[in-house]
């Protein structure tokens, strides 16, 4: 059959009440009338009716764009998610992955405590490490295949003690079994299985000496003694103490020794307001990367020398924002990627192949921020968590070889993401001419461009040296969802966007920095997305009370 036929095949089917309906909603019902008019050819009855299936479907179409452009006006609200939902913690939570990649753990609640398990990849069951019922699990980490160590104190005493157990549950062990001693975990010496260096106030209370423990003897030897001012310690890549971070007054300074048995000698010392922070040591143990600022507006990643005192090269530095974090990879020996803070978290690659690798994660995981929190020693299988600001995200398994990924658990199910809200990146202008930026979030269904004279909450953040960022919060996700706009701005001295920001609030606590949260009021209410005569404003304090409010 042809098009002309079907046509009229599918014409001659309506019966013109049937043409009436539609046509009564778009007032086309004279059409309709001359229907009834006799014609006194078939041909052009047919042809008659052609025009008229014309009109109809024309018709159709334009009552169509018209219920569309409704549609488009309309604004879907929510679905008023119950308050508790905001603010569950997540049943499984802190996914690593065992040296040989064959096994990974997780905390979950036993008894109302957050406990550790492990499960082999591959198998349905779990095998639980630790049936704690008065404290949670403060913290813990794989050393080796056979064991996993973590930190618990006793009745919130926050004297946490060091302890270890086999995974299949036997020997448990406690390393730092101390009357009123703290212990800290310094560096897990990935290329030492069976050692690792803790922090013990065990001497003196009030400041923590390194010290070398053999996770399989118990055995342990202070390697260096704490004056008092050491905040911390770096080790080299031979798991040998070679660097301190002591803070005198509103000065800090670097210690550096070239073996364990040298005299610390300090190279570096710098005022409050600038300094280097050391994060690991080349490759061959002689120089020192790290962030630093010294001498310049925005922090970043710098090659130093510690026998000279002096910066060797600028491996990578971001013109708008502080550069605070390098990572790299202990397999391969290269450094891998740069780390900073726009308005979502960025990165900078030195290294190809961790890049191809961030490539292909983000084909997988489209639109979700994406952190690696744990590999196995042979860098191909990967704990993969993922966050974004309507969600807590999830943790999957990836493996490089394949690029097969699998996802574990889902952080948070109960939270429907169709259902939150977009946390929008804005800036504005203070009064004396500073740029501040921050994040509006709009309940459901708004745009900047429909956004009229909503109530607002100002949620500035604390600190003040401090900062807001992209992701998932639970009151501005709450407020929400309720009805209400958020804005959150990055007032002067907020970190992240250099020196010059951050020592704009000097003295201007209460002032000038007060002012830029007026200012962000005042710029929501120009733009006619705020009602003057509904905003108000929440701080840190009020936290606890908004959670019984309802």
């Amino acid at each position: 059959m042809n098009t002309r036929a079907y046509l009229l095949t599918q014409v001659k089917m309506l019966t013109i009440y049937h043409i009436n309906i539609i046509f009564e909603s778009c007032n086309y019902t004279n059409i309709i009338s001359s229907l009834s008019y006799p014609l006194k050819s078939k041909k052009m009855r047919r042809i008659y009716l052609l025009l008229t299936l014309a009109i109809v479907v024309g018709g159709m179409n334009s009552c169509d764009c018209d219920q569309a452009k409704d549609k488009k006006s309309e604004i879907v609200k929510a679905k008023q998610i119950p308050l508790e939902n905001f603010f569950k913690n997540p049943e499984k939570s802190s996914y690593q992955i065992s040296p040989d990649g064959s096994y990974y753990s997780y905390m979950a609640p036993y008894e109302s405590r957050m406990n550790i398990f492990i499960q082999k990849r591959g198998e349905a069951e779990s095998i639980q490490l630790t049936k704690e019922v008065d404290r949670d699990i403060a913290g813990y980490f794989w050393p080796n295949d056979e064991q996993i160590v973590f930190l618990k104190d006793t009745g919130g005493d926050e004297n946490y003690r060091l302890y270890g157990v086999n995974i299949d549950g036997t020997n448990p062990i406690s390393y730092t079994e101390f009357e009123g001693v703290r212990s800290q975990i310094i560096d897990d010496l990935p290329e030492q299985k069976d050692f690792m260096i803790i922090g013990l106030n065990k001497r003196n209370p009030q400041v923590f000496d390194p010290y070398r423990l053999n996770l399989k003897t118990g055995e342990m030897e202070m390697i260096a003694e704490n004056p008092g001012n050491i905040q911390g310690w770096m080790l080299d890549h031979e798991g040998k103490l070679r660097v301190a971070i002591s803070l005198d007054g509103t000065s800090q300074s670097v210690l550096y020794r070239t073996t364990e048995q040298d005299e610390w000698k300090n190279i570096l010392t710098t005022n409050f307001k600038e300094g280097f922070s050391p994060q690991f040591f080349t490759f061959d143990n002689k120089n020192i990367i790290g962030s630093s600022n010294i001498g310049r507006d925005k922090s970043a990643i710098v090659e130093f020398n510690p026998s000279t005192g002096e910066e060797v090269r600028v491996l990578y530095k971001n013109d708008d924002y502080d550069v605070d974090g390098v990572s790299y990879s202990r397999k391969r020996k290269v450094i891998t990627a740069a780390r900073y803070t726009g308005w979502k978290s960025e990165r900078h690659f030195f290294d190809a192949k961790s890049e191809e690798m961030y490539k292909k994660l983000e084909k997988h995981l489209y639109g979700y921020e994406i952190a690696i929190t744990a590999s196995n020693d042979n860098e191909n299988t990967y704990i993969i968590r993922t966050y974004s600001d309507k969600s807590l995200g999830s943790y999957y398994i990836y493996n490089t070889d394949t690029d097969e990924i699998e996802k574990i658990v889902e952080v948070s199910p109960w939270i429907d993401e169709n259902e939150m809200s977009n946390q929008l990146p804005i800036s504005y202008t203070s009064r004396d001419d500073l740029k501040i930026h921050g994040y509006l979030t709009l309940p459901k269904g708004y745009t900047m461009e429909n956004a009229k004279n909503l109530p607002v909450v100002i949620n500035p953040h604390g600190g003040p040296w401090a900062r807001d960022s992209w992701g998932f919060n639970p009151e501005v996700q709450f407020l929400a969802n309720r009805g209400y706009a958020v804005l959150q701005m990055n007032f002067r001295g907020s970190t992240g966007y250099g020196r010059q920001f951050w020592e704009a609030s000097f003295k201007k606590w209460g002032r000038e920095m007060q002012d830029d949260i007026t200012d962000g009021t005042n710029w929501l209410i120009e733009k006619g997305i705020a009602d003057p005569e509904k905003i108000a404003i929440m701080v840190d304090l009020m936290v606890d009370m908004l959670r019984l409010w309802d």
